[in-house]
């Protein structure tokens, strides 16, 4: 189980993870993974954005792996991390995150920007989606995904389909110049591998969203990349596009992980530009859905979103973290043929890069998983009684 959890080439990876450490003078601690082991670097970096916001975090980490206590091998960490089935005695995962922003965009490939515009224009109603979803390909009559968002073609786009009364918000992200960049959630807010996450009771058309997440230095620099699940409210969204809010941010709704991948030489920005994302959901019915795609496909450059987010105009002076967009809009049919796909509580989802890993969540609802009641304050407290708090640094 730890090495499908783990990249790969897991032997190379320099990868940053937290993990909460149990008993007295325990709490949340960061980890630096090398060759399989576990070291607790808290003493050095208290904080996951303090490191990241090194000049230098790969080789930062590497010296304060030097120092840092050893856990001993990470797949024992990882095989205690499942919330159903967790020795809260034991070291288990946290998202690798910390004060960092969670921010988001989306509409980066034409499969999802489709699916937008059927929820958009199916007012959220999943029986009305495939209808919509016929005639709208049909409509559209042009190729999304040979479109650069911002080129003097896609103004030629928008000018047509303006005139057949078929623009929408979501073309306008999709193909005009400007990203849609939104909070996903609140810094601390994120679950990581083995958690449950959470869709809105009130739901009935809901969906996993598979995405690569870049982490950003307060810089504006990319300094590593891990894997992410933007759960999403499809019916809510589609009802309207502002209670974007209300479909991303719920409570277990963001899930980040299982660590951190930092650039160094053995895996960098060229490499995640080509890298495959797999998407398995299994459920208590049976059911089962399997996909991969390539990020090879999105349609704006990583870092022209990383710049697009983080710049002169906004500044996010602890860092963040930037889900990319999802590739996946999961349509197969789960009860009622025409209805698609939607979550049912008891869902597996395991989300898996060859370099990154695998996120694997159960779902549930998010009035009935574990409330969010670890915030910036209590992990101030926390790290003020085990005397890690980083003032003065």
């Amino acid at each position: 189980m730890s090495n499908s959890v783990l990249p790969n080439d897991w032997e190379k990876a320099l990868l940053i993870g937290r993990a909460m450490l149990p008993g007295p003078g325990g709490g949340p601690s960061v980890l630096v993974i090398r060759s399989g082991e576990a070291v607790d670097v808290s003493r050095r970096f208290p904080l996951a954005a303090m490191l990241l916001n090194e000049a230098d975090p790969a080789s930062a980490a590497v010296a304060a792996c030097r120092q840092g206590e050893s856990l001993g091998p990470i797949a024992a960490v990882i095989a205690n991390s499942r919330a159903n089935a967790r020795d809260p005695a034991k070291p288990y995962l946290l998202a690798p995150i910390d004060l960092q922003a969670i921010k988001a965009c989306g509409v980066t490939f034409a499969a999802s920007l489709v699916e937008r515009v059927i929820e958009e224009r199916s007012k959220g109603d999943p029986k009305a989606a495939e209808a919509v979803r016929q005639r709208l390909t049909q409509d559209l009559g042009v190729d999304l995904v040979a479109i650069r968002p911002g080129s003097e073609a896609a103004r030629k786009v928008k000018e047509v389909l303006v005139s057949r009364g078929l623009w929408s918000p979501y073309l306008e992200v999709g193909i005009g110049p400007d990203a849609e960049v939104f909070t996903k959630a609140q810094p601390m807010s994120a679950v990581g591998y083995g958690a449950d996450v959470g869709i809105h009771p009130a739901s009935v058309w809901s969906n996993p969203e598979p995405e690569v997440v870049l982490a950003i230095g307060a810089q504006g620099r990319v300094v590593g990349a891990t894997l992410g699940n933007d759960v999403n409210l499809r019916d809510f969204e589609g009802r309207s596009a502002l209670l974007l809010g209300r479909a991303k941010d719920n409570n277990g709704s963001c899930a980040i992980g299982p660590f951190i991948r930092l650039f160094d030489s053995a895996f960098g920005i060229d490499d995640l530009r080509h890298c495959e994302v797999g998407l398995t959901i299994a459920g208590n019915d049976n059911f089962r859905l399997e996909a991969v795609s390539s990020l090879a496909r999105i349609s704006r450059d990583l870092l022209d979103l990383a710049g697009q987010t983080i710049d002169r105009n906004h500044q996010y002076p602890d860092g963040l973290v930037l889900f990319t967009g999802t590739m996946f809009a999961p349509v197969q049919d789960r009860v009622t043929p025409g209805e698609g796909f939607t979550h049912k509580p008891g869902d597996e989802v395991a989300i898996s890069s060859p370099g990154l890993g695998a996120l694997v969540n159960r779902v549930d609802y998010s009035d009935r998983i574990a409330p969010w009641d670890f915030g910036v304050l209590a992990l101030m407290n926390n790290l003020a009684e085990r005397g890690l708090l980083p003032g003065g640094r």
